[in-house]
């Protein structure tokens, strides 16, 4: 099987990922928001974004996970707006207000082979579980261009399933977030319905489709899943649970337990989320993750 495994696929198969991608705009289902507005003529639902992707920044990332960014960095592209509206988001300028610019297909092709000849390791894509059909379109330019690079879908975990299955055999990397083991949380804290079962799903589903984290001899991702949990004070984000679930996908599952929450954007709406979290608390967590194969930032 040749390396990355976009390259494995034909001509048509191309051709018919990306047609069937773009029908799913028409009356849209690309997330499970399910809209429904027709965004092929503009019309906008709850990710704000019509037919084109809506780009806030690309560059070398240094500050990802180290199988992510390795030595030369990730070549990280930030997708504006998103599918959650999380209330302590620390990049909300971006995610919540949308900064950036529209950018065609041809001109997200570009950012990903300049990313490319800037000598990062993968192209890494940040919140893109509304811009499937876009991502597709313009990665069928950029490989035809030369692009090698392998793919990280770097989501919040609240994707599709259906799209999420037009990426098997594209992405070698799924970066998932996996925020709340309660759907009511999710909904209180981040606006969406049903966090908790449309994220495990897709977990699974990401984890049918790369199987556990694999390196090269440099430490660098070349191909798995690895699972991002914030852990949030006062036990908000039941990392207890999170732990479980993962361990019943894998017990071999990369696993990184964060500890850097911040109290941004509305988070001081909620008394409970006002405050970092305390040695204790992160300490306990890490207890929880026992037996995962531990990734540090």
């Amino acid at each position: 099987m040749t390396y990355p495994s976009y390259l494995n696929l034909t001509e048509q198969e191309w051709k018919e990922r990306i047609e069937k991608a773009l029908s799913m705009l028409e009356e849209c289902r690309v997330c499970p928001h399910n809209c429904g507005v027709n965004r092929l003529k503009g019309e906008l639902g709850y990710c704000k974004t019509g037919r084109y992707a809506v780009v806030d920044a690309y560059f070398p990332h240094l500050g990802e996970e180290k199988p992510i960014r390795g030595r030369r960095g990730s070549g990280t592209v930030f997708f504006s707006y998103c599918n959650m509206r999380c209330a302590y988001c620390q990049n909300y300028v971006i995610s919540h207000l949308g900064e950036g610019r529209e950018s065609k297909p041809e001109e997200l092709a570009h950012m990903f082979l300049k990313l490319q000849s800037l000598g990062c390791h993968n192209i890494n894509l940040v919140s893109p579980s509304h811009m499937v059909p876009q991502i597709l379109e313009a990665l069928y330019i950029a490989v035809k261009k030369g692009l090698r690079l392998p793919i990280v879908y770097n989501t919040s975990s609240f994707d599709g399933l259906e799209s999420l299955r037009l990426l098997d055999g594209i992405v070698d990397i799924y970066l998932a977030d996996f925020k709340y083991s309660d759907n009511k949380v999710g909904k209180k804290y981040s606006k969406v319905k049903n966090y908790f079962d449309t994220a495990i799903n897709a977990i699974k589903e990401m984890h049918r489709q790369v199987g556990d984290l694999e390196t090269d001899e440099e430490g660098i991702a070349k191909r798995g899943l690895m699972v991002r949990h914030l852990v949030l004070p006062n036990s908000i984000a039941g990392t207890e649970k999170v732990m479980e679930e993962l361990r019943k996908i894998s017990p071999n599952m990369a696993v990184n337990v964060m500890n850097q929450y911040m109290p941004y954007y509305k988070a001081f709406d909620y008394p409970e989320l006002s405050r970092r979290i305390n040695t204790e608390e992160y300490r306990q967590a890490m207890e929880y993750a026992k037996g995962f194969k531990l990734v540090l930032d």
